[in-house]
């Protein structure tokens, strides 16, 4: 679920071990996705989310993570969203997930799916806004993030680039498996983990001057019990909207 391929390169290395498909995000994909028997998935990475029961091809920069692709996961191409290889309305849908914000020019990669693919476009991001003000890592742990993904796509801006489309809350469950930068909203404990920091581009991004002190306090109020104490409500909860939605589009 990337495209900038230095960034992946560098971050992507332990990816299919802490960014594995969780089933109710894949059951909202594959809603989403409709009766399309041919999809292409841009900024595929490991390709958790393509469906087996249709014929995909991917799309991804990055070898590392193609390195990382199962034997049974379908054929990819080395290749940015940019500039697909594929002819006009090749594919019925087009599909990228956590991945937009990667892209050298969103608006010129979302015009390529809607160009390779005749009846649906899926797209999986988030309201970065909504995230830094509604999550507690990025608000009392690391407001840099809000900083360090200015200028990267928004939500509005991607559903005004695809132009008619609907935008669907995906509220994240408390044992979600595809540890994303909100996927352990009620695990706090998993953020102290390296692998898992190193799977969530957000953090990646960082430098460890501004990551380990951080940490440190998160560790820190989890020990001393601070952290439940602020929010003895998310331990109870089964799921959290979080920002996370679905954009998809369907020509007229």
């Amino acid at each position: 679920m990337t495209e900038t391929t230095p960034a992946y390169d560098r971050i992507g290395r332990s990816y299919a071990r802490h960014r594995r498909p969780d089933r109710r995000i894949a059951a909202r994909i594959v809603a989403a996705l409709g009766d399309a028997r041919s999809v292409v998935d841009v900024g595929a990475g490991t390709g958790s989310y393509e469906p087996r029961d249709r014929l995909v091809v991917a799309v991804e920069p990055s070898w590392v993570m193609i390195a990382q692709r199962t034997p049974d996961a379908p054929p990819v191409v080395r290749g940015h969203a940019e500039t697909q290889p594929f002819r006009d309305d090749g594919f019925d849908a087009a599909m990228a997930l956590l991945t937009v914000h990667h892209w050298t020019d969103f608006r010129r990669g979302l015009a390529e799916m809607q160009r390779v693919a005749c009846r649906r476009v899926v797209v999986l991001t988030w309201d970065r806004e909504l995230v830094a003000d509604a999550f507690w890592l990025a608000r009392d742990y690391f407001p840099e993030v809000r900083e360090a993904e200015r200028g990267l796509a928004t939500l509005d801006e991607i559903a005004a680039a695809l132009g008619s489309c609907t935008v669907q809350a995906v509220p994240i469950s408390h044992d979600c498996t595809d540890c994303f930068f909100g996927a352990c909203w009620r695990r706090p404990e998993a953020y102290l983990d390296p692998g898992v920091r190193a799977s969530i581009s957000g953090l990646a991004r960082l430098d460890e001057a501004t990551v380990r002190p951080a940490i440190e306090r998160l560790a820190a109020d989890l020990a001393s019990g601070a952290w439940d104490r602020r929010y003895p409500h998310l331990r109870g909860l089964e799921e959290i909207d979080l920002g996370y939605r679905l954009v998809v589009y369907a020509p007229p």
